[in-house]
């Protein structure tokens, strides 16, 4: 771990991510019947998790309205959920306000160009693997994996791991 990883790392308490093309692969299925499918990755999921049983935060700032993430999120016990906001930036100062948190504190996890002046607030900007270009270029920190296969839970760890708290959640091996 970079020490300025560390450095970046040890003020952030929140997470906020995008959905479509960060939890999940970007890909919105939509059947004959209109009835939406989004896929998201189990690892996330548990990332996620380990993030909150950390004593952090997360929560989720999309720009379109979906039922899936409305369930997604209450599977995860994610309460802090914002939905329909094509201009986030507003909706991620109210989110970060009602955390009681600074902008510093916060990392934000996107992939597009809407992503952008939420990426440019915050203390810490990250994205997916294959996020768009101009997003890749504004990120601190670039996950190795693909948005919907293991990004968050890739920035999970990277940020345990640098505030020294990943070991907590290593089983011991038996020996």
């Amino acid at each position: 771990m970079a020490p300025r990883d560390t450095e970046i790392a040890k003020p952030i308490k929140l997470i906020l991510s995008d959905v479509d093309g960060v939890l999940t692969d970007g890909l919105i299925t939509i059947d004959n019947a209109g009835i939406e499918s989004k896929s998201f990755y189990v690892r996330d999921g548990h990332a996620i998790r380990l993030w909150c049983n950390a004593g952090f935060h997360f929560g989720l700032l999309t720009a379109r309205n979906s039922q899936i993430v409305k369930i997604r999120a209450a599977e995860l016990g994610i309460t802090l959920v914002r939905q329909g906001f094509a201009e986030k930036l507003p909706a991620a100062r109210e989110m970060i306000q009602q955390m009681g948190l600074e902008p510093s504190e916060v990392c934000y996890i996107g992939d597009d160009l809407p992503d952008l002046p939420v990426m440019h607030e915050v203390g810490l900007s990250a994205t997916v693997a294959d996020g768009a270009h101009e997003v890749r270029q504004a990120a601190k920190w670039v996950m190795n994996a693909p948005g919907g296969r293991g990004a968050v839970r890739e920035l999970v760890e990277r940020l345990l791991k640098a505030k020294g708290r990943w070991e907590d959640f290593v089983p011991n091996r038996m020996t």
